[in-house]
């Protein structure tokens, strides 16, 4: 399906109310709404023994799979709002990447976006997984455009939300970060001010206000839940910054034309007010995929907004699954 009858699409089920509750003005408040509590994802938690360590790993629903790449420094957390609205349409994975979260790593194991992507498969076909729809933020974004040009026939749908692209990646706000992770501050320095004090966070100096739109996120839990086992050890903080640093030399170079072989029908939904990625990234992927359904341009959002307005995402995700 092109651009055209996606768009056919998308009119005919607002006009027939399949998308009832989805409206942008219902969207602009739907952040007070995010899914499931810190106490339920930890209780929900799996864990699979693979040689590249125990991958965390969240799943509800049954079904077709789709899987969510969650961005840097977060965790699955990120997804659970869109998880509790898309498990009655898709058996939904959400793993955490190696380096973040609450997966073990593998002594001596990569966690460049290299060895995600083959983690990822070997996660997969652990599980019995043929074939999933990706649905990407952030560096999870770089990971599945990875991913989608290797193994395209693993992928049905992309959904791609603000993202690393091969001529922005790594975007220029995340080169402070990799500078100090080269010299093994990052943690010290910014995640273990955040968890000690989530006013900090929250402020225009902390992780809220350069990612998240809404000045209450994000919340105490989610603080607590991204960063507690990111500052838990010596080697937690060192895998921390060699995720970081596997960024610095442009994982994506080159991406371009598989991008342009690519049939996976993908569609770009990109916060307008994200001042990590710009939106000539939007315009980029876009014209770059062979089968790009076209951009959803989101006002008053930034970076981790999937996180603030899981509805949206739902949304998206419905209209994009119903052409595959």
């Amino acid at each position: 399906m092109q651009r055209r009858e996606f768009m056919k699409l998308t009119a005919a089920m607002l006009a027939s109310g399949a998308l009832a509750g989805y409206l942008p003005r219902a969207l602009a408040t739907a952040s007070n709404n995010k899914g499931m509590d810190a106490k339920a994802f930890h209780a929900s938690r799996r864990f699979l023994q693979t040689s590249f360590g125990r991958i965390a790993y969240i799943e509800r629903g049954t079904g077709d799979v789709a899987l969510f790449l969650h961005g840097f420094p977060l965790n699955s957390f990120q997804w659970r709002g869109a998880l509790d609205r898309l498990s009655s349409h898709r058996r939904c994975i959400a793993p955490d990447f190696m380096g973040l979260g609450y997966t073990e790593v593998a002594e001596g194991q990569s966690v460049a976006p290299d060895a995600q992507v083959t983690m990822l498969i070997a996660l997969l076909d652990a599980l019995g997984i043929q074939r999933v729809d990706l649905v990407a933020s952030d560096s999870g974004g770089a990971v599945a455009q990875l991913f989608v040009t290797r193994h395209a026939e693993r992928v049905r749908t992309l959904l791609l939300t603000n993202c690393d692209t091969e001529h922005e990646s790594p975007p220029a706000a995340m080169l402070p970060v990799i500078a100090l992770s080269h010299a093994a501050k990052f943690v010290d320095q910014w995640l273990a001010p955040w968890l000690a004090d989530k006013t900090l966070a929250r402020s225009p100096q902390g992780i809220g206000g350069m990612c998240f739109s809404n000045p209450a996120d994000p919340t105490d839990e989610a603080i607590d839940c991204y960063f507690t086992p990111l500052v838990s050890s010596p080697r937690r903080k060192a895998l921390v910054h060699a995720y970081a640093m596997a960024l610095e030399h442009n994982p994506l170079e080159g991406i371009g034309l598989a991008l342009r072989k690519c049939n996976v029908p993908t569609r770009i939904v990109w916060g307008m007010d994200d001042t990590i990625f710009s939106p000539a990234g939007a315009a980029y992927l876009d014209r770059t995929f062979a089968h790009s359904l076209g951009i959803r341009r989101v006002a008053n959002a930034k970076l981790f907004y999937p996180e603030e307005r899981p509805d949206l995402i739902a949304e998206e995700a419905r209209k994009l699954w119903a052409t595959a």
